[in-house]
């Protein structure tokens, strides 16, 4: 007697050429963010195979301001019930290393090429994985709601934020998931974000009459110095969500990831600035990190009358849903269920889109067939029977979260 996870299998082994032609027509769309350029065309792809899968498909414009070329949110569907169950992506990947990354190769069972971990191969595998759970009568009384925005990897604000601010996202969903490289294991939580543009005025002069110039460098240098230790305190404050083994469990904050200023090497500089960027645990208060490193800064900068300007060039929330919580406690039983093995949760060392599902209350996961640890590399790649299994897990979780 056939499981539904034999059913499931058989589904999609028969369209296992299909969906490997799907993902090198994706890949081969150069959607590159930054800049942000080819959206619309691959938009249009994906609204097409969605409509060729039955899942419903609607592009949904979105009007500037934004920097971005043709962007669309790409949503679809499946089933007609009340209760909802999210299924989350993006299609624009970061820039490639060669142009050949935008043809799909195919060698030793797996599909190199720019996207095919994060996270072309994941929507491949979610939207086979909607279809299949349709086509089969496993949604019953359920809907899937599928979104596919444009701009993950520069913020995600264009589109995952003009989801939450026109009221896209419904706060009664079940779940989400989104198909991030995930490595098969199950992200539950990520880190929040803040990023720092601290910039320096004072008083130009030559060289030679250098005693008459207000140096902007010495000024950055010590307002550097306490968001040092900060940095150093940050990461000795550890997280209590599981992470992979090698990762750092405290929240990691780079000072200085860029800097610049001055006008020539003769020259007392006049205008200096610096970055810093934090990737902060679930269990932190950004307000108040945000207000203890302005603090540290406009103190530092009166110690030494300097004049500082601060912008928060990104303030994005933590994301966090426990392990026993019953929509993770279905994922992982899926998981098991497809691949054999126990799932593992996870933290997401970085930020994810679940925040903005996670900040209406929904139970928000990430899970996806790509690794984190080829993603935006070289020789990025995705295992193919991986892409198989991670739409089969897909289709299960419909089954069980919208039971």
């Amino acid at each position: 007697m056939s499981t539904r996870s034999d059913l499931v299998a058989s589904w999609l082994d028969s369209r296992a050429e299909e969906m490997v032609d799907f993902l090198a027509r994706l890949v081969a769309e150069p959607t590159e963010n930054p800049p942000g350029r080819g959206l619309g065309r691959c938009a249009q792809l994906l609204q097409e195979e969605m409509r060729r899968l039955g899942l419903e498909p609607e592009l949904i414009e979105i009007p500037a301001p934004h920097t971005l070329e043709d962007p669309f949110i790409v949503r679809g569907s499946a089933g007609q019930g009340g209760k909802l169950l999210y299924f989350h992506g993006h299609y624009d990947v970061v820039p490639a290393q060669y142009q050949g990354q935008f043809a799909l190769r195919r060698e030793n069972g797996k599909l190199y090429g720019r996207g095919t971990a994060d996270m072309k191969g994941g929507i491949v595998s979610m939207l086979y994985g909607a279809a299949a759970a349709k086509e089969l009568g496993l949604i019953r009384d359920g809907r899937i709601v599928i979104h596919l925005v444009p701009d993950e990897e520069t913020g995600s604000v264009v589109g995952a934020g003009h989801l939450r601010e026109h009221n896209l996202i419904d706060p009664s969903a079940v779940a989400m998931v989104t198909a991030e490289p995930s490595g098969t294991g199950i992200w539950n939580a990520a880190r929040g974000a803040i990023s720092l543009k601290i910039s320096f005025e004072a008083r130009e002069a030559h060289v030679g009459q250098a005693a008459f110039g207000i140096n902007t460098f010495a000024h950055m240098v010590h307002v550097a110095r306490p968001l040092l230790a900060y940095a150093e305190e940050m990461a000795a404050r550890h997280t209590g969500y599981p992470m992979a083994p090698d990762d750092p469990t405290g929240s990691m904050v780079v000072v200085g990831g860029l800097s610049g200023g001055g006008s020539n090497f003769n020259v007392v500089p006049a205008d200096a600035w610096f970055t810093v960027d934090s990737r902060f645990n679930p269990e932190e208060d950004l307000s108040a990190e945000l207000e203890r490193m302005q603090t540290l800064i406009r103190d530092a900068a009166a110690e030494v009358d300097a004049k500082v300007n601060v912008e928060v060039t990104q303030l994005q929330p933590t994301a966090g849903t426990p392990v026993e919580h019953p929509a993770g406690v279905a994922l992982a039983r899926c998981v098991e269920e497809v691949r054999g093995e126990p799932a593992k949760f996870e933290m997401c060392g970085g930020i994810l889109e679940n925040r903005w599902y996670g900040q209406l209350g929904i139970p928000a996961f990430g899970y996806g067939a790509g690794r984190l640890d080829v993603s935006h590399g070289p020789h990025e790649h995705v295992d193919e029977e991986e892409l198989f299994r991670t739409a089969a897990v897909y289709a299960l979780y419909a089954a069980d979260a919208l039971a």
